[in-house]
């Protein structure tokens, strides 16, 4: 159920309150003075992982989260879908390292408004909060491109775009798996049985066509939701 506190107000001289979640302290620090330069910007709070980025949003009622994709225990993308239920009016944009076209849709589909890698931060970010504060989508112009690049691909070939490979809880599971948590170690985080937890492994095994620990890995790493 969606929190009901009031929220601060932005707008008519109040900068707009950013909450900013990323795991590398030196990237926080230098996002957090781009936007601190600009006078409409202020960030309020800052995380290093998704699951406390949820619960400094429950605390700071900001306007605007920043959330980086790959962060450990919760990404950003897992963030924003959790963000979105408990607080509805809330604008989030990602900030990923990854120029990636199924991050991109992923990010639209957890409620983002925009998309921004972080190599091109300091030029589009500013400009990015802002539209996503006017309620309109952040399109960097490398990302339209690419979109428009592979549509023209996909319409030639006659491909669909791709289905989500994992489900939302299999997500969870194979991100704990990757960092190296034990099955025992998962249940408990994710409140489900070490049993459950073996089976969302082994059905995650069977659809992506792998074979181990190692492999899941791997596969983590290829899809952003840790980093090497």
């Amino acid at each position: 159920m969606p929190d009901q506190q009031p929220r601060p107000a932005a707008g008519q001289g109040a900068p707009i309150r950013v909450l900013l979640a990323d795991d590398h302290a030196l990237v926080r620090r230098g996002v957090r003075l781009i936007l601190d330069g600009e006078p409409d910007l202020e960030v309020v709070a800052e995380a290093d992982n998704g699951a406390e980025a949820v619960a400094l949003a429950r605390t700071h009622r900001p306007d605007l989260a920043v959330l980086d994709i790959a962060m450990p225990r919760m990404t950003g993308l897992q963030a924003a879908r959790e963000l979105a239920r408990i607080q509805p009016d809330l604008c989030i944009l990602m900030l990923t390292m990854y120029d990636n076209e199924q991050f991109f849709f992923e990010a639209l589909k957890a409620g983002a408004s925009g998309y921004v890698p972080k190599s091109v931060a300091d030029r589009d970010l500013v400009d990015a909060c802002r539209a996503a504060m006017r309620g309109e989508p952040f399109l960097y112009p490398g990302t339209m491109t690419a979109l428009i690049r592979n549509y023209l691909d996909r319409a030639h070939n006659g491909d669909p775009l791709p289905d989500r490979p994992v489900t939302e809880r299999e997500e969870e599971v194979l991100k704990l798996v990757a960092e190296g948590h034990t099955s025992k170690e998962i249940a408990d985080l994710l409140y489900i049985s070490v049993k459950t937890v073996e089976r969302h492994r082994a059905n995650m095994l069977q659809k992506l066509g792998l074979r181990d620990r190692l492999d899941l890995t791997r596969y983590a790493i290829r899809t952003g939701l840790i980093e090497p």
